[in-house]
This record gives structure tokens, sequence and C-alpha cells, in this order.
């Protein structure tokens, strides 16, 4: 038996390895998170006074670091190359034809949430409150109306008894078409529809600058809805559809179906697409992790989404992936460093 001051001795001494190798470990943690961040790094700041001649990308950094949080824009040719940093911080970011969105939170003693509409500089414009945590936003091809999702209740889809609300706004003037989607009046099969549990979100605009589709929530299914913006209704066009991502050819919406998992009782969302003339849906089954994401066109052929980095880092580090929408290759990572992207043509 050894003496007890040697016993305690080696006590300590293993404490001391133990506490030794967790400082290791995490000094290795924040020099891998440094050349991460270094890797994204941006090569200039400020407004964005030239953006790319050609198609790009704009998105929200989510490379632990100076950027994190910015809203940053890459040439859509070349996702591995240049970055270029805004000034603006958000949660979830859109962009189209000279216009964009920013959803974000001011954090304090009460923290408040808004949205902030931005010009092509990147400039803020108009600044409008909302009722709860950023979810969705969308800006539509014209750039002449800009839509987004709060939650009101719970802070994700897969919550319990979640509510949400939907608005549009006039980006011009900062005037709300639609302060709450949830007042439009919505028709199925020719019927009124209407239910006290109603809830809307993942608007997608159509080009016209009139239709719009989205999700309707209501008794536990979920439905496409198209809406119409001057005549201020909607109507029920399939089950199953949540999030959707009109096509730039619009002949196709990509959404995030839910699915029953491997395990009992388990549930994921995957990647789907619908064709809208036939409503034959296509799961692209080269992505089998859990996509809870509302999806954006690359262009005809592809779609983008985020996902975390891997099980082990935190959520807000996520990369964006890219899949074909005709499910002809797996999923492939696109941009590291990524979230909320929107495609600029």
């Amino acid at each position: 038996m050894s003496p007890p001051g040697r016993s305690r001795a080696l006590a300590f001494l293993g404490i001391v390895a133990l506490c030794g190798a967790g400082i290791a470990g995490y000094v290795m943690h924040v020099r891998g998170q440094a050349q991460a961040a270094a890797a994204v790094a941006p090569q200039a700041a400020g407004h964005v006074d030239a953006l790319p001649a050609d198609a790009f990308a704009v998105f929200r950094s989510t490379a632990l670091g100076a950027t994190y949080g910015h809203v940053m824009t890459v040439a859509l040719a070349a996702p591995d190359g240049a970055r270029s940093l805004t000034p603006l911080t958000c949660e979830r970011v859109h962009y189209a034809a000279g216009t964009g969105v920013c959803l974000g939170a001011d954090r304090g003693a009460i923290t408040t949430y808004k949205a902030l509409l931005f010009d092509a500089r990147f400039t803020p414009g108009k600044r409008l409150p909302l009722a709860g945590p950023p979810s969705r936003a969308r800006v539509s091809p014209d750039g002449r109306r800009v839509a987004f999702t709060v939650f009101i209740n719970g802070h994700a889809y897969s919550s319990p008894g979640f509510t949400t609300r939907t608005s549009i706004v006039d980006a011009a003037t900062g005037t709300y078409v639609a302060e709450d989607l949830e007042a439009w009046p919505v028709t199925r099969d020719g019927a009124a529809f209407k239910e006290t549990d109603f809830n809307f979100w993942g608007v997608t605009f159509a080009r016209d600058g009139r239709r719009f589709y989205a999700t309707l929530g209501s008794g536990g299914k979920t439905y496409l809805v198209e809406g119409d913006l001057q005549a201020r209704q909607m109507h029920t066009l399939a089950e199953g559809v949540e999030c959707p991502s009109l096509s730039p050819d619009e002949t196709r919406v990509a959404f995030k179906r839910r699915e029953a998992g491997a395990a009992p009782g388990q549930s994921l969302w995957h990647v789907a697409v619908m064709d809208l003339a036939t409503r034959q849906v296509r799961v692209l089954k080269g992505e089998q992790r859990n996509v809870d994401d509302q999806v954006e066109w690359k262009d005809d052929r592809e779609v983008l989404y985020a996902m975390p980095l891997d099980a082990r880092r935190s959520a807000a580090e996520m990369d964006l992936w890219a899949i074909p929408a005709d499910d002809s290759s797996p999923a492939r990572k696109w941009l590291p460093y990524a979230f909320s992207p929107a495609v600029a043509r």
C-alpha cells in the first residue's frame, strides 16, 4: 500500500495531466478556428461599391472570428475565390435586383428583433420591428417585395405548438402589403378553408410581381399555397410541402419534405422537388441528412442549403451544400462557413 502522501501526489499529478490535455485540446480548437477564419478572410471591407459583373451569391458568414454574422458576397462561378465583406450583420439575409433584407436581433436587457432593408451598395434603409426571432426571408426577383417569417412561440419548426407570423412588405416604401398572411382568405378545392391553428412560413416569389408560394400549416399537415398579391388571397395546391423555393424557370418548387427516420418515432426533413405542372415529387436521395432550411436555387440545375459543419461543432457554424435537382449525383459542399444564401443573377 502506498503512503497517503504519495497517493495524494499521484492524484494531483493526474489532475494536472488531465488539465494539460484539456488546455492543449482547447488551444488546438482555437487555432483551428483561427485558421478557418483566415481561410475565408475577405479581401475588402466596408460598403460594396462594385458588385461582380456576373452572377454572385450573398450570404451570412459563419466563420468564428471577425467576419462572423456579417453579410458577404462571392462570385457564383468561383465560390472558392475572394469574398467581399459588407458592414451588415444579420441572422437571415436575402437579396435580389438591388434590394436586400437583413433580419437580426438587438440583444440587451430586453432582446428586440428587426428587419432592415438595404440597397445594391448594402447601405441600410427602412427598418421594421419584428414580433419574434427571425426564421425565413425572401426578396422577389424584381426587388419590389420582401417577405419574412418570425416565430411568435417556439424557436424551431420541430418545436411542438410553434406559431409564426409571415409578412410581405413593399421594398420602396417599407409599408406592409400583408402584415400577417393569416388575415388573407384561403380556399381548398374551391371552398373556403379556415382553421384557428393556421400558420404560414417560407414565402417564395414569382417573376411576374404578383404570384407567390408559401407553406400553410394546420391540423398537423402542411400545404403548398399559391397567393395573389393583387387579389390578396391564396389557394392550396398540394400537401406535404414546407419552405418552398421556386426555380428560376418557374417550372418546379424545391422544398423540405418530412419523412420517417431510422429510429422509431423519428422524422427527418429531406430535400424534394415538385414539378408544378404534374405535381410529381422527387425526393433527392443524394442527401440523407436532416435538412432544416429553405433551399435556394443556384441555377435551374442545382439547389443550395445549409448544414452544420459536423455533429461535434456548434450549430452556429454552417456550410452551404449543393445538390442537383434531378438527383443525378450526391450532394457536395459548395461554400464553407456560410449560411442563408441568395443568388443574384
